[in-house]
């Protein structure tokens, strides 16, 4: 598999020289109706030790392809983004499509964005409270860019710009759940098992998959305020990662409510960031059932500031306090896996720019220390000109308890690296 993917490499170089060549004389897409842009990217990753519960110690092994078009008419833009790749990991050609939509204008105050579309909103550093669109943890977790931690969605986004303040709203009309790890690629605790699986036993989901009887509703109210970014946020659908099981131990995505306010700007001589979000699990709103996840109040706190000329440092804070914790606790099943009333975590992020800011070294460090578990992402990234780029990293995973969120992982810490041609 790493044969074959050195060979792929290699024709990533030989490509992309001829096609440097042939652009010194004239670009090869000139004269197409539409913008066209893109890259080629060869990435592999491999595990730092045997996982029992996995076939291979190759994690992430990839020739990735995307192509990006835009047309801007007189009224209307429309955007088209398509990743194709093989998956030498899964021994398969698959496809990604990450962008599709229209974007127009009816009125002063409107506009809309039909279409596949990845969306964002909150204030956290790679921790989300109201952002409920949703994510790809296998590709955050294996070496992707982490770019690819956003997953696309179906979406209608409306943003209305009043005098007062500005709304989104984005409708989803069918239920867009996160691409979370379930065995696939990457070693779980399964709680319903109460034990680690993987590749053999690949966890099983039963996702809401009626057309706008199972749709989202996400709603962001804004202002700024003397430079202070002020926003509240709603949500109404369903938990986007597994949030519970049935009795034929398929993973469940539960109804869900969240209400939420956020604050970001200035703070002395960095960044500030006040979140906060209420989880309300409205198919379980006492507490007493233990095969659906309870309410949460979630808190989040960070500042980040340039420390010196090219390096900044970032910490964050977050809290998840489980709002029905005696509940939950007397009707726990015996043997079964029992939270922690409250989970803290810190986070830090260090970044340093070196050789005209063509290099960018980064580590972005996980501790929750109520768990006892960490998360490590170091990354080296290289510039080596307009075209060509390089990056190395790895995903560490360290935690005292299997059934901790990345305890259970620890099996799958990996090393990776990525060669990327953008044209």
């Amino acid at each position: 598999m790493k044969l074959k993917l050195g060979v792929l490499l290699l024709a990533i170089v030989f490509w992309s020289s001829s096609t440097v060549s042939a652009a010194e004389t004239k670009d090869w897409r000139e004269g197409l109706p539409f913008n066209l842009h893109g890259f080629i990217e060869g990435g592999l990753g491999i595990r730092t030790q045997n996982d029992p519960n996995q076939h291979h110690d190759v994690n992430y092994s990839e020739l990735r392809l995307q192509l990006e078009a835009s047309k801007a008419l007189e009224s209307v833009e429309f955007k088209l983004r398509l990743d194709l790749f093989r998956d030498e990991a899964l021994h398969e050609f698959n496809s990604d499509l990450r962008e599709a939509h229209a974007t127009f204008t009816p009125s002063d105050i409107l506009d809309l964005k039909v279409g596949r579309q990845i969306l964002t909103w909150g204030t956290g550093d790679l921790i989300f409270l109201n952002d409920l669109f949703p994510k790809d943890f296998q590709s955050f977790f294996i070496g992707r860019e982490e770019s690819y931690l956003k997953a696309p969605s179906n979406s209608v986004k409306s943003s209305f710009f009043f005098e007062m303040f500005n709304l989104d709203l984005v409708w989803n009309p069918l239920f867009n759940s996160d691409r979370f790890v379930n065995g696939e690629r990457l070693s779980f605790f399964n709680p319903f098992l109460g034990r680690k699986t993987g590749e053999r036993e690949e966890m099983s989901s039963r996702e809401p998959e009626t057309w706008f009887k199972d749709s989202e509703i996400h709603l962001r109210a804004f202002k700024n305020v003397k430079g202070y970014e002020l926003a509240l946020y709603g949500y109404y659908g369903f938990f986007k990662n597994p949030g519970g099981f049935n009795p034929a131990g398929e993973a469940v995505f539960p109804r869900l409510a969240v209400y939420g306010a956020s604050v970001r700007g200035n703070v002395l001589k960095g960044i500030g960031n006040l979140e906060i979000a209420y989880y309300d699990s409205l198919k379980d709103p006492r507490g007493t059932n233990p095969n659906v996840n309870n309410s949460q109040f979630r808190f989040l706190m960070g500042y980040s500031q340039e420390l010196l000329t090219n390096f900044n440092i970032g910490f964050q804070y977050y809290l998840e306090h489980m709002v029905q914790h005696n509940r939950f606790m007397a009707n726990l099943p015996p043997g079964a896996f029992a939270q922690d009333e409250n989970r803290h975590t810190f986070t830090v992020r260090l970044t340093q720019m070196l050789m005209q800011q063509n290099l960018r070294l980064s580590l972005f460090t996980f501790y929750v220390p109520s768990d006892g578990e960490a998360y490590l992402r170091p990354i080296v990234d290289y510039k080596v000109s307009d075209a060509w780029s390089a990056t190395v990293g790895a995903n560490l995973f360290a935690g005292d308890g299997q059934s901790t969120f990345f305890g259970q992982l620890d099996d799958n810490s990996n090393l990776y690296a990525r060669v990327r041609y953008s044209y």
